[in-house]
């Protein structure tokens, strides 16, 4: 008995290491196979293909399908043990799911017609087919980016390349034949996939006459993607279904998503795509209500219109379907409410996700408290003190004061100028929308050019700004403008200590967000040196709109994106992908970092005024 035990035992360990091999392969078969599925699909749908080519496409197909077979068949056999471990259970329902493909292959389509014919043409269905495989396809994807952690790659870095990579995707993708009218060229491509993934809005080409609904679709698919971030997202998907993932995966995504621990590291990723698709749904609802019956299109042109806008506003996108952006005649008379609703998207959009999972957890105390008050008939009298963290108190009473001042100080340069003609109500619905848009949607309901230099300067204060962390929105953020401000005061009143709300702000939050103000400057003087000796023809004002518009992911512009030559619009795009990312993701992913020293020099003064 102990010689067979040995026996297995060596056979084991001599059999182990080509099973890793095997397996090892079939993984990257499986990555290969999931990317020439989703370019067989890209260029199904995006060129016009023979009969020939279609074929070719579905044998394609079919050899995609057997790798999926296989892979997760080798992996059952040869690995049930760890398979069982790292499969979650939705996992399971997909292999599952997968699996019943192979009932076409072995019964034959039954004769008597009924609910199994039914199920059975169902299960040979094409769609059915594809769709699986698209999916299992996006999960393998995903869960290879996020193993990328697992090899100690620079996170900063990594998410740095994969917003690079989405950019190219959707260049291509955009110069497809079935995306446009009539063509574009590659540096308006690059330009209008940057400025989508980037979620800023900036135009080069006219959208609304450039792009079929194909292009349109491409298009807001890369401004969702943005809006999100990549690793969200795929971080989500590698979780959520594949499974397990290493600690230090975990570490780093937690670090991306400002999640608490790691216990509710899915569960915030969770609530970031629950959070985004109820209010996109919400403010889809709202916006088809009100513009139901009024601008000429049936009922399947007003959801998709209304799911547009709604997402393009949620993610501080600013790009619209519609000729003249939302200063469209249809729009600008008896469509008040249009106007909130979206000004509403922006700031729930730009306030930060860790903000309404803060939100979210203030809604569930009251509620347990009211339930509580029904079961017991005894009203709890104890206040709960800190309901509110530090980082919401700074943002919304940032955010509220920047609105207030952005509204009432565009109202007051333009009530009789840009607003002239409007009744009282349209003026401060205006004013309000205008004060929201540069924080950082890029929406238009007027023409900027048109504008006076105070507005201007208004919006290049907000612009700069820009919205909260982890949020949709960019400029260098409420939080740190918050904190520059704070630790302004602090050492005006000669205090060592930045103190708001009971609580001292840290060293590193003072350190990161002063550091963050000066490369901002640093990055704009330079891109906007380099461009106006580009643009010898445009104003230095319009250069710096442009630019900060660029930086601050905004999408608002005097008119002058069209003009610029391919060299200005690859450096604009550029700061589209500078401000998206993140200067000091960006730096942190560039720069080699040095480690912690344990000796410390002796301290030098420099003097200072």
């Amino acid at each position: 008995m102990k010689i067979y035990h040995k026996f297995l035992l060596y056979q084991n360990k001599w059999i182990h290491p080509y099973i890793r091999v095997a397996l090892g392969v079939m993984t990257t078969l499986t990555y290969l196979a999931s990317i020439l599925l989703i370019v067989g699909l890209v260029y199904e749908h995006g060129f016009t293909i023979s009969v020939a080519e279609a074929h070719q496409l579905q044998r394609l197909y079919h050899g995609v399908w057997i790798v999926f077979l296989s892979d997760i068949s080798l992996r059952i056999a040869l690995e049930y043990k760890d398979t069982r471990q790292t499969f979650s259970k939705l996992t399971w329902i997909l292999t599952f799911l997968l699996y019943l493909t192979l009932v076409p292959v072995v019964f034959h389509r039954p004769e008597v017609e009924g609910a199994i014919q039914a199920v059975w043409d169902f299960l040979n269905g094409r769609m059915y087919h594809l769709a699986l495989l698209l999916m299992l396809s996006f999960l393998n994807l995903s869960y290879g980016l996020v193993r990328l952690l697992g090899r100690r790659t620079n996170p900063s870095l990594i998410l740095a390349v994969s917003f690079l990579i989405i950019i190219l995707i959707g260049t291509g993708l955009l110069m497809l034949p079935r995306s446009t009218v009539a063509g574009i060229s590659w540096v308006d491509s690059l330009f209008i996939s940057t400025s989508a993934v980037c979620v800023t809005g900036l135009t080069s080409v006219d959208v609304a006459s450039t792009f079929t609904t194909t292009g349109f679709v491409i298009i807001i698919l890369l401004i969702q993607i943005g809006g999100l971030g990549v690793m969200t997202l795929t971080s989500f998907f590698a979780m959520f279904f594949m499974g397990n993932t290493s600690l230090y995966n975990q570490l780093v995504v937690r670090d991306m998503v400002s999640s608490n621990s790691l216990n509710s590291l899915l569960s915030t990723l969770v609530y970031i795509l629950g959070f985004t698709l109820a209010i996109e749904g919400a403010g889809m609802l709202a916006i088809w209500s009100d513009i139901h019956g009024t601008m000429g299109m049936d009922i399947h042109e007003e959801l998709a219109f209304s799911a547009f806008h709604s997402i393009s506003a949620f993610c501080n996108a600013g790009f619209s379907t519609l000729p003249g952006n939302l200063g469209n005649p249809l729009l600008m008379s008896g469509h008040n409410p249009f106007y909130i609703y979206i000004s509403l998207l922006i700031i729930l959009g730009g306030i930060g996700f860790p903000i309404l999972v803060n939100f979210k957890d203030i809604i569930l105390y009251h509620i347990r408290r009211f339930w509580r008050f029904l079961r017991t008939w005894e009203w709890d009298g104890r206040r709960f003190y800190h309901l509110y963290n530090l980082n919401t108190r700074i943002v919304l009473i940032v955010t509220f004061l920047l609105l207030v001042v952005g509204t009432a100080g565009i109202a007051l340069f333009e009530w009789n100028a840009s607003f002239a003609g409007m009744s009282v109500a349209d003026k401060w619905t205006q004013a309000f929308f205008n004060a929201s848009c540069p924080r950082t949607a890029g929406f238009s309901s007027v023409d900027l050019a048109g504008l006076s230099v105070q507005t201007l300067l208004i919006y290049l204060i907000l612009m700069w700004i820009g919205g909260g962390s982890q949020s949709t929105a960019g400029g260098i953020k409420v939080n740190a403008f918050a904190v520059v401000v704070l630790n302004l005061v602090a050492v005006l009143r000669g205090t060592e200590r930045v103190e708001v709300f009971g609580r001292e702000l840290s060293y590193d939050s003072i350190r990161r967000s002063n550091a963050t103000v000066v490369m901002s400057f640093g990055v704009l003087f330079v891109f906007i040196f380099i461009i106006s000796i580009l643009e010898p023809n445009l104003s230095l004002l319009t250069v710096t709109f442009e630019c900060v518009s660029a930086i601050s992911t905004v999408g608002s512009s005097l008119n002058a994106t069209p003009l610029l030559g391919s060299d200005s619009k690859l450096l604009v795009a550029l700061l589209m992908f500078v401000g998206r990312v993140g200067l000091i993701t960006l730096m942190l992913g560039i720069i080699k970092q040095k480690k912690n020293t344990k000796y410390q020099y002796p301290s030098g003064q420099i003097i200072i005024n």
